[in-house]
């Protein structure tokens, strides 16, 4: 049987592939409250060549328009890599109790990885962190895509 953790990140990792379809690093991410997904999101930064415009802001901005409120307690954020540290500081801000990721990012993640913005206590929010779920579907996403990516630039 599958847990909830798993079943939410195959959720993110849909998104991840709604986003690998248009070219876009393929991460995904979609909050949940009350075991319903109130928001979903990919990578869009390189379609709208928008710095902020990674799945976990785009995720949290909807949630927050959806529940209209800028306090998401009581949800939690499920991406298919570690957050980075200006998403990092959304979840912080945005009060996000959970976050479920499943790669580790070695080069920018905040969520264990490099730093843990996320449970650091001079903040004052923390959000439980849980790093690991489908980790390898999630890492071979990516790493799949940054090789194909690779390939084409080689035939160029």
């Amino acid at each position: 049987m599958i847990d909830q953790d798993e079943f939410f990140m195959q959720a993110a990792l849909a998104e991840a592939k709604k986003a690998e379809m248009k070219l876009e690093v393929p991460i995904g991410a979609v909050i949940v409250k009350n075991n319903e997904i109130i928001a979903t999101a990919h990578n869009l930064r390189e379609t709208e060549q928008r710095s902020i415009a990674h799945a976990e802001l785009l995720a949290i901005d909807e949630a927050c328009r959806k529940l209209g409120t800028w306090r998401l307690s009581e949800t939690t954020l499920y991406v298919t890599l570690e957050p980075c540290p200006m998403c990092a500081g959304a979840i912080v801000l945005s009060r996000v109790d959970r976050v479920v990721y499943g790669a580790s990012d070695p080069k920018g993640g905040c969520a264990g990885t490099l730093m843990n913005l996320l449970n650091d206590d001079r903040f004052n929010h923390q959000a439980e962190v849980m790093g690991g779920v489908l980790e390898s579907e999630c890492s071979s996403l990516l790493s799949d895509f940054f090789r194909t990516l690779r390939e084409k630039k080689k035939i160029q």
